[in-house]
């Protein structure tokens, strides 16, 4: 193997659930039957790595200082969806359930990792969230031990500054992530929530 497909095949390794052989295989399909693919993916990559940065208001990725759903004047400001990832917020928003604003915590605390409140910026949530405007904070953690525990904490501490905390109703099967949730099953949990 040529030390630059081996480096390509290194490369596609970083991506989630692609192992040695999915990366070998990924590499090889490019360089074989889809340069051109190969040329999209190298610019659309180094564009989006230079251009995507977080929001100033909600902390997801944008290509804009301020996302096109924190500038959204439709959108109802009293709601405040924390939620994990980017990923998590878009599945939310292919539901069309809910119309309330963001914040994506960029991660969930993991003591066992390492992972506290100043790494998934739960300051700059807090500061959100105890802001005046916001009225509801729904929690739409993962159902995994550490969405779990971060969901806790930040009711906790909302709770406490008399924020109104709800939870997503657990329509959404316990260990799973929302990204992979089906579309229905995401929307009542949002409707049932408590």
């Amino acid at each position: 193997m040529s030390a630059s497909v081996a480096a390509l095949t290194e490369a596609l390794r970083r991506l989630p659930g692609v192992g040695a052989k999915s990366a070998s295989r990924m590499a090889y399909h490019l360089l074989q039957h889809d340069r051109e693919g190969a040329q999209l993916i190298a610019q659309a990559l180094q564009q989006a790595a230079r251009d995507v940065r977080h929001c100033r208001l909600c902390n997801t990725l944008t290509d804009d200082d301020v996302c096109a759903v924190c500038r959204d004047a439709g959108r109802d400001r009293s709601k405040l969806c924390v939620i994990e990832t980017p990923a998590d917020e878009a599945a939310l928003e292919r539901t069309g359930a809910y119309k309330g604003l963001y914040f994506v915590l960029m991660g969930k605390l993991s003591p066992l990792d390492g992972v506290g409140p100043r790494d998934i910026g739960l300051a700059k949530l807090f500061e959100r969230a105890e802001d005046g405007v916001v009225q509801e904070v729904i929690l739409a953690t993962n159902f995994t031990a550490e969405g779990e525990v971060t969901a806790h904490v930040i009711s906790e501490r909302l709770k406490s500054k008399g924020v109104a905390v709800t939870r997503l109703a657990r329509g959404v099967p316990v260990g799973s992530e929302l990204e992979y949730v089906d579309l229905g099953t995401i929307a009542h949990a949002l409707v049932d929530r408590r």
